[in-house]
């Protein structure tokens, strides 16, 4: 259980690095976007993030 913790962490934080890697410019102006986004629209754009995710986990693990 704990190293499928690590390794799920793991992936997330090469999946988080890869676009400031390959595209620094787009993601900066992404961040800057964001950044000028209300509270509400900063969770709901969460609330989306954390449906998404665990739609994913529940269609993997069917």
């Amino acid at each position: 259980m704990q190293a499928s913790l690590f390794t799920a962490v793991g992936l997330m934080l090469v999946l988080e690095g890869l676009l400031p890697l390959l595209l620094p410019q787009s993601w900066r102006e992404a961040f800057q976007r964001l950044m000028a986004f209300k509270d509400g629209q900063l969770r709901f754009v969460g609330l989306l993030s954390v449906l998404a995710g665990l739609l994913l986990i529940w269609v993997t693990n069917r």
